[in-house]
């Protein structure tokens, strides 16, 4: 699962980075994500949309975020938590 980990780390990183931060909300991503919230990041068996993790990883999310790697930080401890990695 480690792998996984680290191939949506990368893939969110690469999506978010080019969002206008400080973010304050999800809907602050959503330009950023070449799909909107259609976007699709895959990695081993799991696939995930933005859709569903916005609506599975709110109360996990502690916004404004400054940095990418903050946001993608929570994001991963936010599945992780959530059961989906």
């Amino acid at each position: 699962m480690a792998d996984v980990e680290a191939e949506l780390r990368q893939q969110f990183i690469d999506a978010f980075s080019g969002a206008d931060f400080p973010i304050s909300s999800q809907m602050d991503l959503v330009p950023a994500l070449p799909n909107g919230p259609g976007t699709k990041f895959e990695a081993g068996d799991v696939t995930l949309t933005a859709m569903e993790m916005a609506a599975k990883l709110g109360s996990h999310q502690d916004f404004p975020y400054d940095d990418v790697e903050t946001l993608v930080d929570d994001v991963i401890e936010g599945l992780k938590a959530e059961g989906m990695i």
